[in-house]
């Protein structure tokens, strides 16, 4: 009877059921990572109902042994200073193998008390986490290997190790190692992360790691038509039921049709949503400049035209000395190319300089006559482009 009950558990299950369980499983726990800890605890984009909150809570201490506090303390400090040496698991500092094979033990290194103090405000500090989740972190893991057991018989052990092993794989070495080494880039924000896939489901959204870093208290991850993020999926579920409610989506800006002229509405949208302004920038002037100039000489190919307007958009802070040679070749080859990137440079500097709304209006109209004066078709269409943003009318309650 033993042997049968640890060959079977209570019930025997099929190869498929069992499949589909632990499937079922490391999603929720990938649910309880994204819209828990790192939407609600860390960036503060979403509210959740106590009751879901701390049903994630309960689930985490039982499937990884992660307490609120640590992860949302090492996550705002990641955030605050990515990519340096401060950064507790930059794989551009430390080095992708390590993230890769020891982003768990990374990840606990960089739990100081100095940075829980720091970087924790606004975690749970109730009794339960007092005195059960904190100090008894372990517990949780074991008690969900016992109930694994106990229902699927030694094939339970498997199904635990599945477990125990998906975030540490997943999140601490995918994410935050591949997340910050290889993929795609909708924006140039100031640090290396990358889109790993523009369909975020293995990973909860967490896949749209570049759309995070550049707006990182947007509850929605995903920004372009093809992307999909299934975290978004949940949060939209749980709002429908009332167990969660957005804070924010990100910056929003609106064009307005026939405006054509800059004031300081202009300028404030053009402010917060600056990070799409630059994308188009580099689409609708960088992009075309390169074809022409590269079509002078040859026939250029979309990955040819790509890579350079990669490298003329790349943010300073993270260019290569392989990347800035490439620059320097491509201006080097063509005055076009030259005034562009200038005026890419010029226009970052307009709201890295400002000090209030006025020299911000300013420096945007010096720009634009500065791109206008260049003679440029693409860039008087861009400054046509940036007269017409405004920020959209408050709703009403």
């Amino acid at each position: 009877m033993i042997l049968d009950w640890l060959a079977n558990g209570l019930v025997a299950h099929t190869v498929g059921e069992l499949v589909i369980y632990t499937l079922v499983v490391t999603h929720i726990t990938i649910v309880s990572v994204t819209v828990y800890l790192h939407r609600h605890s860390a960036h503060r984009s979403l509210d959740l109902h106590p009751v879901l909150a701390h049903f994630f809570r309960f689930w985490l201490w039982l499937t990884t042994g992660m307490g609120t506090l640590q992860w949302t303390a090492i996550h705002r400090k990641h955030h605050a200073v990515c990519e340096t040496p401060d950064d507790p698991h930059s794989p551009q500092v430390m080095g992708l193998r390590r993230i890769l094979l020891q982003g768990v033990e990374v990840y606990r290194e960089g739990g100081t008390p100095e940075t829980l103090a720091r970087f924790g405000a606004g975690c749970p500090n109730d009794w339960v986490e007092r005195h059960v989740y904190t100090p008894h972190s372990s517990l949780g893991i074991f008690l969900m290997l016992a109930i694994n057991i106990g229902v699927f018989g030694v094939i339970g052990l498997s199904i635990w190790a599945v477990q125990m092993l998906w975030i540490p794989l997943f999140a601490a070495g995918v994410i935050n190692g591949i997340g910050h080494f290889w993929g795609y880039r909708n924006f140039e924000c100031n640090d290396a992360s990358r889109n790993i896939s523009p369909w975020g489901i293995l990973i909860g959204g967490e896949e749209l790691h570049n759309n995070h870093h550049t707006y990182p208290n947007a509850a929605k991850l995903s920004v372009k038509p093809w992307e999909f993020d299934i975290g978004w999926f949940w949060i939209r579920l749980f709002s429908m039921l009332g167990l969660a409610r957005v804070k924010s989506r990100g910056p929003i800006a609106v064009k307005v049709e026939g405006k054509s002229s800059l004031d300081l509405d202009t300028a404030w949208a053009i402010l917060n949503d600056r990070f799409r302004v630059m994308a188009r920038y580099a689409e609708y002037v960088i992009a075309p400049s390169v074809r022409a100039e590269l079509g002078k000489t040859m026939a250029p190919s979309r990955r040819l035209v790509r890579q350079a307007r990669q490298a003329l958009s790349r943010d300073s802070g993270i260019l290569t000395a392989r990347q800035q040679a490439r620059i320097d070749n491509l201006v080097s080859r063509s005055d076009e190319l030259k005034r562009v990137y200038e005026l890419r440079l010029a226009l970052l500097d307009v709201w890295r300089k400002r000090t209030n709304a006025e020299e911000l209006l300013a420096g945007l109209r010096h720009w634009c006559q500065e791109a206008e004066a260049s003679g440029l078709r693409v860039l008087e269409d861009f400054v046509a482009e940036l007269k017409r943003y405004a920020m959209p009318a408050p709703r009403l309650a």
